[in-house]
């Protein structure tokens, strides 16, 4: 029931303004600062898990059947696709056969560039930034900045934060407090 209720709430919010919507609820939580633009498609509703201060934008598309779970402050720009089951070879070896099925999971504070592809199995670790019209794949380690299609993991977006904590000092505390954050936790949290 409450899929179906946000489901009408974004409808009519798109048609009465078409401009974001602050809180959302997941996993029972309320979630003040996410934010999920009216115009993008949310399959299996169910089956998202969101973190706080999430953006997901303008005419993306998230089937979450198999299970999509995505981290607190990740930004997901406009027309990014997130897919948890894939049948285009069982089009091709037979129904059934070759059934891609996987959960995709996003770590916090990432970035995933517009028109950009996370295709079942996905895993992405804390940090992470892809880039724009990348088709993502497979397991990724905190901090990848990540490119390509099939993508690959081309650097590390650390190098480019000290680059812009040098200019801006002010930002380096929270920085490392979530970085320390971040280690003292169990591994795959």
């Amino acid at each position: 029931m409450r899929a179906w209720l946000n489901r009408w709430r974004r409808r009519v919010v798109r048609w009465l303004l078409f401009r974001m919507v602050f809180g959302e609820r997941s996993g029972g939580r309320r979630l003040p600062g996410t934010r999920i633009s009216p115009s993008a498609c949310i399959e299996h509703e169910a089956g998202l898990m969101l973190g706080d201060d999430v953006f997901i934008g303008h005419f993306c598309f998230i089937e979450a059947n198999g299970g999509v779970c995505i981290g607190a402050g990740t930004q997901i720009t406009h027309y990014v696709s997130i897919v948890t089951h894939s049948t285009h070879r069982s089009v091709r070896l037979g129904r059934g056969l070759a059934d891609v099925r996987a959960p995709v999971r996003v770590g916090e504070r990432c970035f995933i560039g517009p028109h950009s592809t996370l295709e079942a199995g996905a895993v992405l670790g804390h940090g992470c930034v892809v880039a724009s019209h990348s088709r993502v794949r497979g397991t990724f380690a905190d901090f990848a900045l990540i490119a390509g299609s099939p993508a690959r993991a081309v650097g590390d977006v650390r190098q480019a934060d000290e680059r812009w904590l040098a200019a801006h000092p002010e930002a380096r505390a929270a920085y490392e407090a979530w970085q320390a954050a971040l280690a003292a936790r169990p591994a795959g949290r």
